[in-house]
């Protein structure tokens, strides 16, 4: 498996999913890494339908009682991959744990393997 969701970050989805009104079980959360960033490569999340998932470039897996997609592509970049959900006094939001990073920007946002 490519990314290893914590609890607390399927937890974070869900209140997310739940405060706009959708269906947790037909909604996905879609993890990837596209060009850009200061350092290469940077983290994308985003939140789509179930009928969006292109099953043939997407893998789709269950964890912690939500559904996570991430293309192909991605997986190269992603595999080992923990998101996390940080709610503290200096920041609040989604992390990344990559063991593939060999250099990252000040922020997180951004890396190359």
């Amino acid at each position: 498996m490519p990314v290893i969701v914590t609890e607390k970050a399927a937890k974070e989805f869900k209140r997310v999913i739940e405060d706009q009104k959708e269906p947790v079980d037909q909604t996905v959360l879609r993890i990837g890494v596209a060009a850009g960033g200061c350092s290469g490569y940077e983290y994308k999340l985003g939140i789509v339908k179930l009928t969006e998932i292109d099953q043939s470039n997407e893998l789709l897996s269950e964890q912690h009682g939500i559904k996570v997609a991430v293309d192909k592509r991605s997986d190269l970049h992603l595999d080992g991959t923990t998101l996390d959900f940080f709610d503290g006094l200096e920041k609040r939001g989604f992390t990344f744990n990559n063991p593939n990073v060999s250099k990252s920007c000040g922020c997180g946002n951004s890396f190359s393997a």
